[in-house]
């Protein structure tokens, strides 16, 4: 048994959608993807005035992989092609399986246009193997009380349990692919421990404080890549933390991707542009 060791840090890197305050670490200038975590998006936080424009994301197509969307603060609304319609709330998160092809929105309701509020929220694209890639589209929108919490002891770390699982508890989401994916809150001091990563890529995202990982300190809106050797991590809090924790087996395909699709050839691309604008991505929303 070994410990994974940090590689590289990757900041996030500004890129406004409007006045929609975003940060990006992956894609980044010296990372593609960590295997099969494609994209990530932090969105805020920021606090949007009273009669706002809202969320930018109108209708837009998806194919090849899935979407999960981490709802740290304030509200947001989804629909698609599939008939899937929600409003999520703070401590909410969607997991949507775009598969063969799906058309989806995520806006902000009528109530926080009218009334504003604190908004951010981290966008998470989550690749597919070539033999799911086709599969049928689905969706499953959680509030915060639909998803289970697991504490320390001593109460300094309470994990968001989304997929996969930990201590015992296994979380609402059933990922195709094996996936466990978890919001961790931390307090200064807190330890938290995880076992059996071996050929498992992990994700972690700070995304406020500042955390440990021997011998390596790692700053909020900071994206560690580890060592492929090592099954174990470790995880100390230097200062009262959030993070994005995620591990998943890679995948070890081509990704060839082509703005909103993600297949393994470019072949496959030319056919999702023309299956979507045929109109084979479902009823118009």
């Amino acid at each position: 048994m070994s410990y994974k060791t940090i590689q590289r840090l990757h900041p996030a890197m500004r890129d406004d959608i409007g006045d929609l305050i975003t940060q990006r670490p992956v894609p980044g200038p010296h990372i593609d993807q960590i295997d099969p975590f494609l994209f990530l998006n932090h969105h805020g936080p920021q606090v949007y005035p009273a009669h706002n424009r809202g969320l930018p994301f109108g209708p837009h197509p998806h194919r090849g992989f899935e979407t999960v969307t981490f709802i740290l603060d304030g509200l947001l609304a989804h629909r698609d092609s599939a008939g899937h319609e929600s409003v999520i709330g703070p401590g909410g998160v969607q997991w949507m399986t775009a598969g063969r092809g799906l058309v989806h929105a995520e806006v902000s309701p009528r109530e926080f246009m009218q009334n504003g509020g604190p908004l951010e929220i981290l966008q998470l694209w989550v690749n597919l193997p070539p033999a799911l890639k086709m599969t049928a589209p689905r969706y499953t929108g959680l509030q915060r009380d639909q998803i289970p919490v697991i504490e320390s002891e001593d109460g300094k770390v309470r994990m968001q349990l989304v997929s996969g699982t930990y201590g015992g508890v296994t979380g609402p989401i059933e990922s195709l692919t094996g996936v466990f994916m978890s919001t961790v809150e931390m307090k200064a001091g807190g330890l938290l421990y995880l076992n059996d990563l071996l050929d498992r890529n992990v994700f972690l995202y700070v995304v406020r404080g500042v955390i440990q990982i021997a011998p390596d300190t790692i700053s909020a809106f900071h994206l560690a890549q580890f060592d492929t050797v090592g099954d174990e991590l470790e995880i100390r809090a230097e200062q009262d933390c959030v993070l994005l924790l995620g591990h998943a087996e890679p995948i070890r395909e081509p990704v060839v991707s082509h703005g909103p699709f993600v297949m393994n050839t470019r072949e496959e691309i030319n056919q999702a542009i023309l299956d979507y604008q045929a109109g084979r991505f479902g009823a118009p929303i």
